[in-house]
């Protein structure tokens, strides 16, 4: 029996955590079946990277599609996991050698107020259908739900994606102020040269514009945002030139960006108005290491049109999957292994709920404020190029390390006969039938790739 038959593996979900799987699989004879929900493989690289970051999101791309494209993969788009097949079928019926789970983390992690999502689309709105919203809105085949960037808007977080939120909101409001002046503003000039410059050199006071700004809320203080990262063990010294950090790289995106920012508030209640979410109560915070307690007497209403968390992202629901509290049951072993199945293995985000694209600590802090400043759009560029591959570089280290451990594992496993390999092959043509693909990935891609996308 020919190397490549002896194990063929299912990994969910195709952008960075599960190419990078696949890849590593398969380049050991191991046959691997990429089963993505949509049609495109490209997972937060398209829906979760504002579309700003236009050359990344291609260069991106273009390192996911040659991984698919290897020998002995065979790519399953837009079969989502727990409605189109169900997670048990897949993991005991269809034969596989073993599932990998590199699905990611797509739901937002709840606000933490009892009754908050009553109010979802009525006043609240979280990070994620948010920024999908706006890399995909201008397409002309998008029948998504629609969102508004009104100005005051109150987001709730403190990481690079509340950010990416705040830039969204400041970004839409002056494009729309701007052009009531009769000015053109496109997205990629404002973003690019930041919204005070390009006041300055239309001869512009931007308070005159009428824009009050959106205002950014975090729990602990400025220096705790986690926008940096100490090094392991870290002296306090490297813990000061941290925070320092961090207070410059909110202070540049302010500067940049026009917007406000509060911290040491903790949401506490709903402020609610005709049936509406109007607001919320928060009170400031006693902040001690990570720990931020309200302190009694100070709670107070931020009202706002609209509210955007953005406090962090946390693996999807799967009909059928296990979960120990916001995340799948995975055993504390050196291989993120399914307490339930053990021929079920998590890579990625979907195993440490990092949802956003996250720089890696291996970098030094020069390094990495450099990457961060890139990502931003707050640094000295030079040349204009915003080089952030470092952020997908740490997520593409940490799924290889994860997957070559599978990949171990999995060749420990029976191999599987000529019978059960053509078996899992007819149902995965079952599903390329039902989608409508033909089996050419090339050919594919451009097929579902709108015309007009960003």
């Amino acid at each position: 029996m020919a190397a490549s038959k002896r194990h063929f593996v299912a990994v969910i979900g195709g952008a960075v955590a599960g190419s990078v799987a696949a890849e590593i699989l398969a380049d050991h004879g191991i046959r691997v079946a990429v089963i993505e929900q949509n049609t495109r493989p490209y997972g937060k690289i398209e829906d979760g990277l504002p579309r700003w970051h236009v050359e990344q999101r291609k260069q991106e791309y273009a390192r996911i599609d040659a991984r698919i494209k290897k020998p002995n993969v065979v790519f399953v788009p837009s079969t989502k996991i727990g409605s189109d097949l169900d997670f048990k079928e897949l993991t005991e019926g269809w034969g596989f050698s073993a599932v990998i789970l590199a699905n990611g983390a797509w739901r937002d992690r709840n606000i933490g107020i009892d009754g908050a999502d009553e109010f979802i689309d009525n006043g609240l709105i979280y990070q994620n259908p948010y920024i999908y919203w706006y890399n995909h809105k201008n397409e002309k085949t998008y029948d998504g739900p629609r969102y508004e960037a009104p100005d005051e808007t109150l987001v709730l977080g403190g990481g690079l994606a509340s950010i990416d939120v705040v830039k969204v909101l400041q970004l839409e409001n002056y494009e729309r102020a701007l052009k009531a002046r009769g000015i053109s503003a496109s997205m990629h000039e404002l973003e690019k040269k930041g919204i005070s410059a390009f006041c300055k050199a239309q001869g512009i006071d931007p308070a005159s514009l009428g824009v009050n700004g959106c205002l950014l809320v975090y729990r602990r203080r400025e220096q705790d945002m986690p926008l940096q990262q100490p090094p392991d063990n870290a002296t306090p010294e490297q813990i000061a030139k941290t925070e320092e950090v961090r207070r410059k790289v909110l202070r540049l995106a302010r500067e940049k960006f026009l917007f406000r920012f509060q911290d040491r508030r903790l949401t506490q209640g709903l402020v609610v108005e005709n049936g509406r979410l109007a607001g919320i109560q928060v009170a400031e915070t006693h902040v001690e290491g990570r720990k931020a307690t309200p302190i009694s007497g100070t709670e107070h209403d931020l009202r706002a049109p609209l509210i955007i968390s953005s406090i962090g992202s946390v693996p999807e629901v799967i009909p059928g999957v296990a979960m120990k509290g916001e995340y799948y049951e995975f055993t504390d072993d050196e291989v993120a292994r399914y307490k339930a199945n053990d021929r079920v293995f998590g890579v990625g985000n979907v195993v440490t709920g990092q949802g956003n694209i996250r720089v890696s600590l291996v970098h030094s802090q020069k390094t990495t404020e450099q990457l961060i400043a890139n990502y931003l759009g707050i640094g000295e560029e030079g040349d204009g190029s915003r080089d952030i591959s470092g952020f997908t570089a740490a997520a593409e280290a940490r799924g290889g390390a994860q997957a070559q451990a599978v990949k171990e594992k999995v060749q420990t496993l029976p191999a599987l006969s000529d019978e059960q390999i053509a078996a899992i092959d007819r149902r995965i043509q079952e599903h390329h039938k039902r989608a409508g693909y033909e089996g050419d990935y090339d050919a594919w891609i451009k097929k579902v790739t709108p015309p007009d996308l960003e």
